[in-house]
């Protein structure tokens, strides 16, 4: 396709903008949660745009390696190298001129470990799990969803220059929570990931079995929520926020694991999106309540 009728919705389409919202939403809100007062203007809008800028290289990298999958599966086929509106080349191009860009930002206008930490990031997603976990294990998730859970962990460092126990919960919240959110989708795509060769657990295992283990990892997500409450970072309004949002995904989890007809799969994961979403806002607004 000539670089005359690739348009800018097909480059934003690439950065995977949704993904990139929320993950920046979780890095936003470890930044104010590194600090009793406001966080540096500077350190907020040049964090947060050289974290953005990172994961959407990754998303790029992550189009470029799935696109012949992309193709077999009905969720990916349009996406714009798969469906040829973006050529291979450009999309390489495309993604080292972001990471450039973050790297540059990162360690001139923010600091040095948050710029280590974000390329780690960017080349475990990129690199380790779209290019070899996604392909080689039904764990992949699992594993791979440590670079997923690192955002706030970025945001932290971004504002105080070190890694805090605190800002380590906050990555282990979102490593809980990455397995439910993404075997819920994987059991509703399970033709897709089957017809695209990759060994998503429903494939591997079975959709009874993935039901199962999403109910448990519903469970444990459930009580990974409640340690910021426990471990004095957060107070009760957290608390009440993470009990009725861990609730809710209990309740949708074991409706899915009863379900025989998987119909609950999506009503999961599209409430698992609203549940991490809502749970950091939940402690952002803590966090200046009793501060």
């Amino acid at each position: 396709m000539p670089a005359s009728n690739i348009t800018f919705r097909d480059y934003y389409e690439l950065c995977k903008p949704r993904v990139v919202a929320l993950m920046l939403l979780t890095a936003v809100v470890g930044m104010f949660l590194a600090t009793p007062g406001m966080v540096p203007l500077s350190t907020l809008v040049f964090a947060t745009v050289g974290i953005g800028l990172a994961g959407g290289a990754a998303a790029v990298v992550n189009h470029l390696v799935d696109r012949h999958i992309d193709t077999l599966m009905a969720r990916t086929r349009k996406r714009p190298i798969a469906a040829g509106r973006v050529p291979p080349r450009y999309a390489i191009v495309y993604a080292i001129v972001l990471t450039v860009i973050a790297m540059a930002l990162m360690v001139t206008l923010v600091n040095t470990l948050t710029a280590v930490l974000t390329l780690a990031t960017l080349i475990g997603y990129a690199g380790v799990y779209t290019m070899y976990l996604k392909r080689a294990t039904p764990q992949n998730i699992v594993i791979g969803g440590l670079a997923g859970a690192a955002p706030p962990l970025l945001g932290w460092t971004a504002v105080t220059g070190n890694v805090d126990p605190h800002s380590l919960l906050l990555v282990l919240i979102i490593f809980t929570w990455t397995p439910p959110h993404f075997w819920a989708l994987a059991v509703h795509r399970c033709q897709d990931y089957e017809r695209a060769e990759i060994p998503m657990l429903p494939v591997t295992h079975g959709i009874p079995f993935t039901k199962r283990c999403i109910l448990l990892y519903s469970m444990l997500l459930f009580a990974v929520s409640v340690l910021p409450f426990a471990t004095h970072m957060s107070g009760v309004v957290y608390l009440l926020t993470a009990t009725l949002l861990g609730v809710r995904f209990c309740y949708l989890a074991l409706s899915l694991y009863r379900d025989q007809d998987n119909t609950c799969a999506m009503k999961l994961f599209k409430f698992s999106i609203t549940y991490l979403g809502l749970l950091f806002v939940g402690m952002l607004i803590d966090h200046y309540l009793i501060t």
